[in-house]
């Protein structure tokens, strides 16, 4: 006979059952690292600060009084992009020992009557990555796609800004140096004032031929004459 599942809100000494959990996830992800800390002592004071959160939630299932699944989740109120609450459903696991035994629905039933509670139009669920058994028992409760996270070290975030903003002021000053260039050519490149005094004097002596003479076309130092 199997045993009933229970489903409650954790309080402060379900925390270390949680912390646990979340160990075991890290291990079986992927991309453990990126989940969760593998120390228990600070888990159980992420959790902790999770529960002081104005809308967090910590959904717990029990079955034989053993913690066998969680659900961390946050109501989000309404905010720049939506008028209405959502719950925010952060990570959702499941023992490998209790799967396929109704932990998942029931810990699921526990989060869609927090959002019905708060009045939430919609609930999120990032599952954990590489969890395809996840994704696939989310969509069949019509989860559909609609955004991906993702993340990056906030050192490494500041020294690849760091790198781009250097090197488009590289290129910046790579474009002025070449038009300074090219400016420079084109004034090497033109003859120097022409003095028409000289012009005026030559049309006058000879006003008879119609011609104009050759003009001496005087250059400064270093130019070159077109």
């Amino acid at each position: 006979m199997r045993t009933a599942i229970t489903v409650q809100a954790a309080v402060g000494d379900d925390l270390g059952a949680v912390a646990d959990l979340c160990t075991r996830a890290r291990t079986e992800s992927a991309s453990g690292a990126q989940l969760c800390s593998d120390d228990r002592a600070t888990l159980m004071r992420q959790l902790s600060v999770l529960l002081a959160l104005p809308g967090g939630a910590v959904l717990i299932a029990r079955q034989d009084d053993v913690t066998v699944g969680f659900v961390l989740a946050r109501v989000v109120g309404p905010y720049l992009f939506s008028a209405v609450n959502s719950l925010y459903i952060e990570a959702l696991y499941v023992a490998e020992g209790a799967r396929r035994r109704g932990v998942g629905h029931a810990l699921m039933q526990g989060a869609a009557d927090l959002a019905a509670s708060v009045d939430a139009a919609e609930v999120y669920s990032v599952p954990i990555p590489g969890s395809r058994g996840v994704q696939r028992f989310l969509a069949r409760l019509g989860f559909a796609p609609v955004a991906g996270h993702r993340v990056v070290a906030t050192s490494l975030l500041q020294r690849r800004l760091g790198a781009d903003l250097n090197a488009s002021q590289r290129r910046g000053r790579s474009l002025e140096d070449l038009i300074a260039r090219r400016r420079r050519a084109r004034s090497d490149g033109q003859s120097g004032p022409v003095d028409l005094r000289e012009l005026r004097l030559a049309r006058e002596a000879s006003p008879r031929t119609g011609r104009i003479p050759r003009v001496r076309v005087e250059t400064l130092p270093g130019e070159s004459r077109r």
